[in-house]
């Protein structure tokens, strides 16, 4: 069992029953998925670099990940739909709750100037996104071997109702938001 679900339920559900007054703990908010994607422009030019960012996304989550491809052609970006753009990984259950203390605890405090994340990050309905500049912050990474550095976005689905309830959860997970 992962380190971080098994805090979840037995410190973190307690203690957000308590804050929000939940009558029925299958109401307390829970993460779902993670989503971890790279998008790149070069894979246009050069269709070697997906497979780098393969690599580098499985290294990373321990996970296959999957070519995106454009669903629109955009004419100013020189874009066709269709076109490869990217991989994504989906994390569920067990990685995902890894992949999750390897953020917060290894990461996170390897970003240059990192003051913490933006509270504001949420979208309204309980999911909350992160934007690193650079893949090198984790340790699974391999500085030498990388052609470019590449940002990638994370994407943390919670099955919260408001903001607020997911803020409390990912708070109560050590997340380090700014104050």
């Amino acid at each position: 069992m992962a380190r971080l679900f098994e805090r979840y339920k037995k410190e973190i559900v307690p203690s957000l029953i308590k804050e929000f007054k939940y009558k029925n703990i299958m109401q307390v908010p829970k993460l779902r998925k993670i989503v971890v994607n790279l998008s790149t422009s070069d894979a246009l030019v050069n269709p070697k670099v997906l497979d780098a960012s393969q690599q580098e996304i499985a290294a990373i989550t321990g996970q296959r990940p999957v070519i995106t491809k454009a669903k629109k052609s955009i004419a100013s970006f020189k874009l066709r739909e269709g076109q490869k753009l990217g991989v994504a990984v989906t994390l569920r259950k067990q990685k995902m709750y890894e992949f999750l203390d390897r953020l917060m605890n290894i990461a996170l405090p390897r970003v240059r100037d990192f003051r913490g994340l933006s509270p504001k990050a949420f979208d309204g309905r309980g999911n909350f996104t992160i934007g690193l500049r650079e893949q090198i912050v984790f340790p699974e990474i391999n500085y030498d071997k990388i052609e470019k550095v590449r940002g990638l976005n994370i994407t943390i689905v919670t099955s919260a109702k408001t903001d607020d309830e997911s803020r409390a959860l990912l708070r109560e997970f050590g997340m380090p938001f700014r104050k």
